[in-house]
């Protein structure tokens, strides 16, 4: 099994910036890719940025330019650096990892105000 622990979220001014963290413990073998997705209110949960173990990038074209995604292998930890943040990034963010399986964060509310 494994856990996941995000932190680095709050309450931050439109434009400012904000790093999410997600720390990975637990029976790890080896993490493929790691990932961020984000809830707004009243909307489906969506794909925020992934990494693969490689280190290849990918993210939504909301946040390109913004967002920055990294991860240290040793920490088994993801990072999310959210700059120039927007009201409409206010969300609830969950990282996600995938081993044999598939794990989802407990998330981290960030909210964004104008």
């Amino acid at each position: 099994q494994v856990q996941l622990v995000e932190s680095g979220g709050g309450l931050v001014q439109a434009g400012g910036s904000l790093r999410l963290s997600c720390a990975a413990s637990g029976s790890i073998y080896s993490i493929n890719s790691m990932a961020w997705y984000r809830q707004a209110p009243g909307k489906q949960r969506e794909f925020v940025a992934t990494i693969s173990s490689g280190g290849s990038t990918n993210y939504a074209d909301s946040v390109k330019g913004r967002f920055t995604i990294s991860r240290d292998n040793a920490k088994n930890t993801v990072y999310l650096q959210m700059n120039s943040l927007k009201p409409e990034d206010t969300a609830v963010y969950y990282c996600r990892v995938t081993t044999l399986k598939l794990y989802w964060g407990q998330g981290t509310q960030v909210t964004v105000s104008s």
